[in-house]
């Protein structure tokens, strides 16, 4: 039992301090989540990359970590211009400004597997820089700060179908992801309100080719600004790779995912009267492609690292969808494959095509037969 409460403890240990911290700068948060026009609580980073074994980005992958192990992780991502704004004035022109003109986010990635199909997730979200006119040009005050804390996200992943095998053609697996209202108000660092993100991803395998789906949704209340309504969204994710160098030594990536938003979007006019807001019948879907490249050359493939980038893919106006991005990132994630059956994972087994006993000197080999004794007295 030692292994599992370790692995528990490692992942408690960052909640209570993500905790502490927020409660510390509650405080200190401007800007407010109640304005039903003028709304600043609308989270302006849309990649939410799972903890775990995933070889996408942005798609969920389909392995879980291993039983009673703990994989940690940290991917760090640039956006420009996420949050693009129209100014309305009395005449018929407005104005564009660069809400968020420039940001730096890192994602603090923790994964505990509870079984050989079940994991628990843990992302802590910050931002490290950011610049940009934030809610100035319409208040005249509530600059962004440099640095914002973001909403703390939980989730679960639950293999239907599990990739235990390096030899598996397909695999499936569910997850659930929540995100707690923890972010900096005023400084588009989350939401204001829990949101529910429900999903399903799947990949398969053939030969070097490899290619990866994920469905579902983002359930959250409307919040709008200048217009731009963001709440409840589905979620299409496809990406497909080439493993370069074989082993997991070196692939290069494609993917794209998009983000549908069921919100009818809003014309906002500045009259006498104030900002008056009306429906104009449109759709936004944020939208973004990436390629990277991906090495995980050590521990059987646990150790990776990965960068890459990508920009908008136009599908017209979408706030939240940045102009371009770039991510680094390296994780820790130890598999569940025991490609033999022998009860030993591939990273822990020497000989990871051939079943043997999981303890003695080679641990997964077989054992060697004895070498034939001479019989006393036999001639040479």
């Amino acid at each position: 039992m030692s292994p599992p409460r370790k692995g528990a403890l490692a992942l408690v240990l960052p909640v209570l301090a993500f905790a502490s911290l927020s409660l510390s700068t509650r405080d200190a948060r401007g800007g407010s989540c109640d304005n039903p026009l003028v709304n600043a609580c609308i989270n302006s980073d849309t990649l939410w990359p799972h903890a775990g074994p995933s070889r996408f980005v942005g798609v969920g992958g389909t392995e879980t970590t291993a039983e009673g192990r703990v994989g940690f992780g940290l991917l760090t991502t640039y956006l420009s211009r996420p949050i693009v704004i129209h100014v309305p004035s009395p005449g018929p022109d407005g104005t564009d400004e660069n809400a968020v003109n420039d940001q730096v986010n890192s994602n603090f990635l923790f994964a505990y597997g509870v079984t050989r199909r079940l994991e628990l997730d843990l992302v802590i979200p910050v931002t490290l820089g950011q610049g940009g006119s934030g809610l100035s040009a319409l208040t005249g005050g509530d600059d962004l700060r440099d640095t914002a804390v973001r909403d703390l996200r939980l989730g679960l992943a639950y293999a239907l179908v599990p990739r235990d095998r390096d030899d598996r053609v397909w695999a499936l697996t569910t997850r659930f992801e929540t995100s707690a209202p923890t972010g900096d108000r005023g400084q588009f660092a989350g939401e204001r309100a829990a949101v529910f993100a429900p999903s399903i991803a799947a990949d398969y395998r053939r030969g070097r080719w490899f290619a990866g789906a994920e469905v579902g949704l983002r359930l959250r209340p409307v919040a709008e600004f200048v217009g731009a309504r963001v709440g409840s969204q589905a979620l299409v994710g496809l990406g497909v790779g080439y493993d370069i160098l074989a082993r997991d030594r070196l692939a290069a990536l494609l993917e794209a995912r998009a983000l549908p938003t069921f919100a009818e979007q809003h014309d906002d006019v500045l009259s006498s009267g104030g900002l008056r807001s009306t429906g104009n019948g449109k759709h936004i879907v944020p939208a973004e492609w990436m390629l990277s490249v991906r090495s995980a050359p050590f521990r059987g493939g646990d150790v990776a690292l990965q960068a890459g980038g990508g920009g908008a893919i136009p599908f017209g106006d979408a706030i939240t969808a940045p102009r371009f991005r770039f991510v680094l990132g390296i994780a820790y994630a130890p598999r569940s494959i025991d490609s033999d059956g022998d009860g030993v994972r591939d990273a822990d087994d020497r000989c990871p095509s051939l079943a043997g006993p999981p303890a003695g000197t080679d641990p997964g080999c077989p054992e060697k037969p004895p070498a034939p004794q001479e019989t006393p007295g036999a001639s040479p």
